[in-house]
């Protein structure tokens, strides 16, 4: 009796291809881009190990391995950012958009999605991390303002010394596009020590235990953009 051989994990295969389909949708030459992007740096850096590498046997052998490997690194960092765009350009405008860009944070950030909300979709997600609270509105832009002036309110009560920050997303001035949402977090000042944020953390649960359920929406924001930035990650 033979022993059935496994397959060999797709997992990884499959979150390629999947992101790749929705790239495709909205960046149609995807593929002859990262093919000239693999042949071109491919071709650079295989002419160079040609140089350095010796041209006998196995100096060739190496120049192209070298190319064929510096070709397809360079082919998954342009995909994985046109993916990563391509995801944002799919859910831009629908509720629950910011919410999913923030879910890319991990470590040292404590994401609470719909913290408050209105019967029109206007929602302010809260963000706990080294800069403060960061309150982050979608919606209306008029209406979120007054939301989040609302909000900066109720968690100045728990709040003592923390900074407090609202983000608008949207195209406006003042406001925050949806594709730099998490490039702009990251980017602000570390004003608190991850030890405090254990104890504000329980304050804000005890605010939130006050609050009514958020319909919070489970859009393809969070699917995409993970699925598509997992693909590109080794």
């Amino acid at each position: 009796m033979s022993t059935p051989v496994s397959e060999p994990p797709k997992g990884r295969l499959r979150q390629i291809r999947q992101a790749y389909k929705i790239t495709k949708r909205s960046d149609k030459n995807i593929g002859l881009i990262l093919l000239l992007w693999f042949l071109v740096v491919g071709g650079i850096f295989a002419a160079v190990g040609y140089f350095v590498f010796g041209r006998g046997t196995l100096g060739i052998i190496t120049a192209v391995v070298f190319g064929l490997l510096t070709g397809l690194l360079a082919a998954m960092i342009i995909f994985g950012r046109r993916a990563e765009r391509a995801a944002y350009a799919q859910v831009e405008g629908q509720v629950g958009a910011a919410a999913g860009a923030l879910q890319m944070l991990k470590r040292g950030w404590d994401l609470k999605p719909a913290v408050a909300f209105t019967k029109n979709q206007d929602v302010v997600h809260r963000l706990l991390g080294r800069p403060g609270i960061i309150l982050v509105g979608e919606g209306n832009p008029n209406r979120v303002r007054n939301l989040l002036a609302t909000e900066k309110k109720k968690h100045a009560r728990i709040a003592g010394e923390v900074p407090i920050i609202g983000i608008i997303v949207g195209d406006g001035a003042d406001e925050v596009r949806l594709t730099k949402l998490v490039k702009h977090v990251r980017k602000l000042p570390k004003k608190i020590k991850p030890r405090e944020m254990t104890g504000l953390i329980s304050k804000l649960r005890a605010l939130d235990a006050m609050r009514p359920a958020a319909p919070m929406p489970h859009g393809p924001m969070p699917t995409s953009m993970k699925g598509s930035r997992k693909a590109m990650r080794g």
